[in-house]
């Protein structure tokens, strides 16, 4: 935030800032602060601005006054920091009283005759009582925050217990007693955590934490068939193996979660992400370019040096036995290209290193140059890692050895099983080594992250996926033996439209765009920990899924998130953005994400209450759009206006469909599933449906603004704009009131943890 109001006043608080909730709380209080701190000191002042001063020092004095109320209420509830909080409300309390001291102008018209100082003569006072007030706000909240990883830690600790409490069990009743507890733990770790990962300024670390609650939420359910099995199948050697790994899985990524919470690492070691080729030609291009401005930032030798280390990290490229010769020899002739480019540079630029104090023009022609083939180097690697990608994909979408695999471990065919074995070892060293490109060309650190992540979870699955169909095949007639495999093959599955995902975010960054991925930052922050104990709070009867519920509704869930990605694409290609079939499209997209946010237990849905809540809201705003697309097809011709009218009855019976289930009441846990799978499943036909109307409507907008700028017949033209007043307005989309996710986040952005109640 390099903008942020919190840099315009300078203050020593002590304290790092490290989330969004915490920075964009002090924001509004610093803004107020800055006004009153920086009012230019005149001879004269009005009435109205002396009023306007008095009132922005008693609000400022009001909402720490309400801030400091919650501050002590937490600090009751949590005795080792309870003298901290105690006195950083103190402090804040007294300077928010000092500020509202000093803007009290009710004497400042005439000379004060009590003594006393304003902000108009006394503006050091201010300055003093602004930075105490930063100071220990900053304190309150950061203590604030230390709760809430202490609530993280607290629940993690409680899932460890009992996972080796799960570990050690022997038989299926105490099993099923310590895994229903065991899946509500994980529930609410999934969501302490999911609000972490969301809180986070460190994008970085944002990634890493979804990367470990992926793993997390994937391992919940094979550890739960994975158990299962090494219970009824007691002395099979390929099931311990697989459970054992799951165990294993499951604890390293909750150390993982433990060190992005904590900020700590093992014996101090940083984590340091393997140098990938978009960094290096980044680092290489931001030395080449930084000539212009000083000849002698770095030795001659250290550039071509900078290039070497680049294309050396190439070889897993050129080296790969699946690169087509064709590709390789594409990426040797850029990388020679890209040598003979960078040698003419540095020999342009030891002659004006000689004979000039800039760059001259010879120099800066070798520097376009050499930053033109580098650029070319990179969308040749993009273009070969992406595209491999894309094929593998297709060629695994039947996921046939996957298929094989069950269907021979069924039957009992160990020989089968060891082949088609072999087959999906191929699949995966493909799959792990495609993830790896991808990392040297995802353009943006979080994104390399998440390719380490797959490639580490096809390494894992894999072999797992192989020691459940030799359990399957060595008790063909086992049923939980069966359902283990067709676990962690789902979960297989489950990676590749992962992976697709993240093609798609890949493509969107080396094309310059964010697409869906930014989707994910719209949310609203919460920086304290509500009180236990506080009037104001009404409680809801509402229900969290369990873990098996969890993992089962999130397959829905991701197959909503990929959707929604289609919809951001379908939008990026109208030329107006405010039209309302595309401010109604994007709405509907954004809450349909936040829903499959839901499935994966992060984002501002917690319970099953809100995600109906939200459901209902969409079909509201579904047929919102409905209304929309009938006053657009009143100015169709027939063919036109059948297709969108078609589309648009469909869209309204889904709408209504999706309201009326939301709204039926329903009582216990399976009712309370079912309506859940059913509403995220309609969702889902919307979404659908939204994808196939926003082109067909873009082309329609499209031709009408094609005809008006080819007029072929001014009678013609003047006939068809007779039919109505508002056509331009009908078509361009400008008569609807439509809910917009622009109005929705300004409405988030004005509501800030000072202000409420």
């Amino acid at each position: 935030m390099a903008s942020s109001p919190c840099s315009s006043v300078n203050f020593d608080s002590g304290l790092e800032i490290k989330t969004r909730s915490v920075e964009q709380t002090l924001i509004p209080l610093v803004s107020q602060i800055t006004t009153l701190i920086n009012h230019k000191d005149k001879p004269k002042k009005s009435e109205r601005t002396q009023q306007a001063i008095q009132r922005v020092g008693q609000a400022v004095s009001v909402a720490v006054g309400r801030f400091v109320a919650v501050g002590e209420a937490i600090a009751v509830e949590n005795e080792e920091l309870k003298e901290e909080m105690g006195m950083a409300c103190f402090e804040a309390r007294r300077a928010g009283d000092a500020i509202a001291q000093l803007t009290d102008v009710g004497t400042a018209v005439t000379p004060p005759v009590d003594g006393r100082t304003t902000v108009f003569s006394d503006r050091t006072g201010m300055v003093k009582a602004a930075r105490m007030l930063l100071s220990s706000v900053t304190k309150v909240l950061v203590l604030a925050d230390r709760i809430v990883i202490k609530q993280i830690i607290t629940s993690r600790n409680k899932v460890l217990v009992t996972l080796e409490q799960l570990e050690r069990v022997s038989t299926f009743q105490e099993f099923v007693q310590i895994f229903s507890q065991f899946g509500n733990q994980m529930v609410e770790f999934a969501h302490l955590t999911g609000d972490r990962q969301n809180d986070l300024k460190d994008e970085n670390k944002k990634a890493r934490m979804a990367a470990a609650r992926a793993v997390l939420e994937k391992c919940t359910m094979m550890l739960l068939t994975a158990s299962k099995t090494c219970l009824r199948h007691p002395d099979c050697e390929s099931a311990r193996i697989n459970k054992d790994a799951v165990f294993h899985r499951m604890r390293f990524a909750l150390e993982q979660v433990m060190e992005i919470v904590t900020d700590a690492r093992p014996c101090g070691e940083t984590k340091v992400l393997p140098l990938s080729i978009y960094t290096g030609i980044k680092d290489f291009k931001s030395n080449v370019e930084g000539l212009r401005e000083g000849l002698y930032l770095l030795p001659h030798q250290a550039l071509s040096g900078q290039l070497e280390a680049v294309v050396e990290r190439m070889e897993d490229f050129t080296d790969s036995a699946y690169t087509s010769h064709e590709h390789r020899e594409g990426i040797l002739q850029l990388c020679q290209l890209a040598r003979q480019d960078t040698d003419q540079l540095i020999t342009a630029w030891m002659e004006a290193s000689l004979n000039a104090k800039e760059a001259t023009e010879e120099m800066e022609l070798s520097i376009l140059k050499t930053c033109q083939s580098v650029y070319e180097l990179r969308r040749e690697l993009h273009k070969v890692a992406v595209g491999r990608a894309a094929d593998l994909l297709k060629l695994h979408a039947e996921h046939l050895p996957l298929r094989a695999l069950k269907a021979s471990g069924g039957e009992g065919n160990l020989e089968a099983v060891a082949e088609y074995a072999r087959t999906l070892g191929e699949q995966k060293e493909q799959l792990v080594e495609t993830c790896r490109l991808l990392c040297h060309v995802s353009g943006t650190e979080p994104l390399e992250i998440t390719c380490i992540h797959a490639e580490e979870t096809f390494h894992v699955i894999g072999p797992q996926i192989i020691s459940a169909a030799q359990t399957l095949a060595l008790h063909p007639s086992s049923k939980i033996a069966k359902e283990n495999l067709d676990v962690f093959c789902e979960a297989w599955e489950s990676q590749l439209c992962d992976m697709a995902v993240l093609l798609r975010e890949i493509n969107d960054v080396f094309e310059g765009r964010r697409g869906g991925a930014a989707s994910g930052d719209k949310r609203a922050y919460v920086s304290l920990p509500r009180p236990k104990h506080s009037a104001n709070l009404k409680t809801v009867k509402a229900v969290k899924l369990d873990a098996e519920e969890q993992s089962t509704i999130a397959k829905l869930g991701l197959e909503l998130r990929l959707l929604t990605s289609d919809v951001d694409t379908e939008v990026e290609k109208w030329e107006d953005q405010e039209h309302d079939i595309v401010r109604q499209g994007q709405s509907l997209s954004s809450m349909a994400y936040s829903m499959h946010l839901f499935t994966r237990g992060e984002g501002l849905l917690k319970t099953t209450t809100e995600l109906f809540h939200q459901a209902e809201v969409l079909s509201e705003e579904g047929l919102q759009l409905c209304s929309s697309l009938h006053t657009f097809s009143t100015q169709l011709m027939d063919e036109e206006k059948v297709a969108v009218l078609s589309e648009m009855e469909k869209l309204m019976g889904l709408c209504q469909q999706l309201q009326m289930g939301v709204r039926t009441p329903v009582q216990g846990k399976t009712a309370t599933f079912q309506k859940v799978d059913s509403s995220i499943q309609n969702t889902r036909a919307i979404i659908t449906v939204v994808i196939y109307l926003l082109p067909v409507c873009n082309k329609i907008v499209r031709k009408y603004k094609s005809e008006r700028s080819n007029l072929g017949s001014p009678q013609s033209w003047r006939d068809r704009q007779s039919s109505t007043a508002v056509k331009d307005d009908v078509l361009n989309g400008k008569n609807s009131n439509g809910f917009g996710v622009k109005s929705l986040e300004q409405h988030m952005a004005n509501l800030t943890f000072l202000e409420s109640k």
